[in-house]
């Protein structure tokens, strides 16, 4: 029993020990230390020139000014009729529309990397039979009135009965646009039906 206590005591006062060491080591981490130093780094305002060097020498940065996306007029649905009766709301075999669009942007050396992505669905019509359809969509990017990227993409769409419907999802990763700052860019997507 004596021994049992002793041994208890001897735990005990080496767990304090071992606390009391370790709050020590971590005074710098919970503001301990030098009470000067702390304040001076409080108050410490960096210089232009310290900017720019953190800057260059910094990992790439999320642009500020990621350029927008944008469906281009004209291209936001697709209709599709059969027999050349085209309007007759009774011949529609499927349409498309796109719902949503989406982008994101890293700005380093030179380069704007963007990814973009497109969400829309495929509804079949009133003659609409198809069990699989592709959606032609098509990317571009404008840079100052010029076009920099352009790109067709055919998506299936799987059709499974009996919905009479589906959604479709289309990203492209890593388009890199050369890019100074100031420049006037616009991300176009739609469907390209020709």
């Amino acid at each position: 029993m004596k021994k049992s206590i002793s041994l208890m005591l001897r735990l005990s006062a080496t767990g304090l020990l071992a606390g009391a060491l370790a709050a020590c080591s971590m005074g710098g981490l919970f503001g301990g230390g030098n009470a000067a130093q702390n304040q001076q780094l409080q108050n410490a305002t960096a210089t232009p020139a310290a900017v720019a060097q953190a800057q260059t020498n910094a990992l790439p940065a999320i642009a500020t000014q990621c350029p927008p996306i944008r469906v281009r007029p004209g291209t936001e649905a697709m209709f599709y009729y059969g027999n050349g009766r085209t309007g007759d709301p009774k011949a529609l075999q499927y349409q498309g529309v796109i719902d949503e669009t989406s982008r994101n942007c890293v700005v380093s050396n030179g380069l704007i990397t963007v990814n973009m992505g497109v969400v829309g669905r495929v509804l079949l019509g009133p003659a609409g039979t198809q069990s699989t359809v592709n959606a032609p969509v098509r990317f571009a990017v404008e840079r100052d009135g010029q076009a920099v990227f352009s790109e067709k993409y055919s998506i299936p769409v799987a059709l499974a009965q009996p919905a009479r419907s589906a959604e479709f999802v289309k990203v492209l990763e890593n388009v890199a646009i050369p890019y100074l700052g100031g420049e006037d860019i616009t991300i176009w997507v739609g469907f390209d039906t020709k």
